[in-house]
């Protein structure tokens, strides 16, 4: 493996290294100012809920995915807040799935939060379907912007956890997608 050293007046020294794998190997670094983003700073997280959360019917309720599966920023609040706060600006892909159990369900909506207010509208379902997804690109300034996941749902019901080792129907992630 062959290196390229460039040595900086006040930083100290980058090092480049190649890969050991034969072929051309290229990395193309922009033309333009601002920050190079390696996987290190691009936070991502992905939470879930792991028991059921009673619910009041026709009432906006925070969906409280409390088992964290990731948070490469230590950015999602699983105890508290139950929301996503990335200290990177940026445009981030944030979904979410709620699934819901009853016998009178007849709505069910799922919204994406930002900074208290709603910012998008999943679809609307009806009928009993008792599942309802969201997903959007949400740009965050990188020090107070947060969102979170809400529902809407008409009967009554619970959000649902997985069971018995199931993976859990009712989850909430979000991923940085490119820099500001």
């Amino acid at each position: 493996m062959s290196s390229i050293v460039i040595s900086g007046d006040t930083s100290g020294a980058i090092t480049l290294a190649a890969p050991a794998v034969s072929g051309t190997n290229t990395a193309t670094l922009p033309a333009a100012t601002g920050t190079v983003m390696v996987s290190g700073n691009m936070p991502a997280f992905s939470a879930y809920l792991n028991s059921n959360q009673s619910i009041t019917a026709s009432t906006f309720t925070k969906v409280q995915c409390n088992i964290e599966e990731f948070d490469t920023a230590n950015a999602y609040d699983n105890a508290t807040n139950y929301r996503f706060t990335p200290q990177v600006a940026g445009y981030y892909q944030i979904n979410g799935e709620v699934s819901a159990t009853g016998t009178t369900i007849t709505r069910l909506i799922t919204m994406i939060y930002k900074n208290g207010a709603l910012y998008k509208l999943g679809y609307d379902t009806s009928a009993g379907a008792g599942k309802g997804g969201v997903s959007s690109i949400v740009y965050f300034n990188g020090s107070t912007d947060y969102v979170e996941l809400y529902t809407l749902m008409s009967g009554t019901g619970l959000f649902a956890a997985g069971s018995s080792g199931d993976p859990s129907p009712t989850y909430f992630n979000g991923c940085m997608i490119r820099a500001a």
